[in-house]
């Protein structure tokens, strides 16, 4: 399978199944002398971990990791940093009665076309269980970034119809929110919304937004590695996803440029700052150190155990309720995935920007005329 490997100088591979013996990931090109310890990557899993709230799957996994290789002495080496997560609390039984059938919205036909094959368990690589990988990477990106002053907060913008109302956000109320929303009025509204939605037997879909603070002006390249186009590979990488804008959005299509444009000013040290952020704090493909604000679309989780129509694989009509164990949305767990993937998104451009000057290179290795 070609695919399971993101980024240029700070890469992520990730590798294993939903119902395999475990999940994992390797980081290659983290600089040496980062502090990094399991505690640290736990805090990032726990947060994506199943079976916290009623609102997740109850698949019970404890999703601990072990850092396998390229740490020593509570700091990384410059090796590879090699992670694994045991699976323990797999029952691929509720899942072998779909090795003859497709499940609308996943991906079992799809992966029968491609290989021929498929891992039906839970989905194989196409599960969410392979996030894990990703957040197990993303905490390693987002403790490279803290070095660098940048800082990576998502939460729940919204949950089907329910938005959140921006004078009632703080920070603090993302962890108190059992769907992850900063606004606790809003979460309330969503909560009894989710309630009504499962007992119709139905999901819900929402939407993430994800501000990243500090990023300097001029990561990113105005060509084909655009920080936006990175950022949107990294993210729509993640299952479920399904759109993602920056800034204004699509609302920019409805503006005029004298609406949409960001004015430019200078502060009493003469720095250069923007009027307004519609841009969502990339210009030409770049940071324009203001703050990088996209959204992401997620759909309704795809398996519901109400009736819908498929077809088995002699492509005869049937009738199925999917079975098994599964979030009746994926928008508060996804959170900290977005989160991950943005930050291994900006630490990979934020290395490779390291060779677009020559003074800072000179400056890097010492070299003056």
């Amino acid at each position: 399978m070609a695919g399971s490997i993101y980024g240029t100088l700070f890469r992520l591979s990730t590798w294993g199944e939903s119902h395999g013996d475990g999940i994992g990931v390797v980081v290659d090109g983290c600089p040496a002398g980062l502090p990094l310890t399991e505690e640290a990557v736990q805090q990032y899993l726990n947060r994506r971990k199943p079976g916290q709230t009623r609102y997740s799957t109850p698949r019970r996994e404890n999703d601990t990791v072990s850092i396998l290789s390229g740490v020593f002495e509570g700091r990384t080496t410059g090796t590879p940093i090699s992670m694994l997560v045991k699976n323990e609390s797999q029952r691929s039984s509720d899942y072998s009665e779909i090795a003859g059938y497709y499940r609308p919205g996943h991906a079992d036909y799809t992966m029968d076309q491609k290989y021929g094959f498929r891992d039906y368990r839970g989905g194989g690589r196409t599960s969410a269980r392979e996030t894990i990988g990703r957040v197990a990477g993303g905490a390693v990106a987002s403790k490279l970034l803290e070095e660098l002053g940048i800082s990576v907060c998502a939460y729940t913008r919204s949950i089907g119809p329910v938005s959140i109302n921006y004078k009632n956000c703080s920070k603090e109320n993302i962890e108190k929110s059992p769907l992850r929303m900063p606004d606790l009025h809003a979460s309330e509204q969503a909560e009894e919304l989710l309630e009504k939605t499962m007992k119709e037997q139905d999901s819900l879909g929402g939407i993430i937004e994800c501000i990243v603070s500090g990023v300097p002006a001029g990561i990113g390249e105005p060509v084909f590695d655009k920080l936006d186009a990175c950022l949107a590979h990294a993210v729509l990488s993640i299952g479920a996803t399904k759109g993602i804008e920056f800034g204004a959005g699509f609302d920019a299509a409805a503006m005029r440029g004298s609406e949409d444009n960001d004015g430019f000013t200078a502060d009493a040290c003469g720095h250069v700052r923007k009027t307004s952020n519609n841009a969502g704090g990339i210009l030409g493909g770049m940071s324009d150190g203001s703050e990088i604000i996209f959204r992401t679309a997620f759909k309704p989780t795809p398996s519901i155990s109400r009736e819908q129509q498929t077809v088995n694989k002699a492509g005869e009509p049937i009738t199925v309720s999917v079975r098994g164990r599964h979030d009746p949305i994926v928008v508060p767990r996804a959170v900290v995935v977005v989160e991950s993937m943005a930050a291994v998104a900006i630490a990979d451009l934020m290395m490779c920007s390291m060779s677009s000057r020559l003074d800072r290179m000179k400056d890097f290795f010492g070299k003056t005329k």
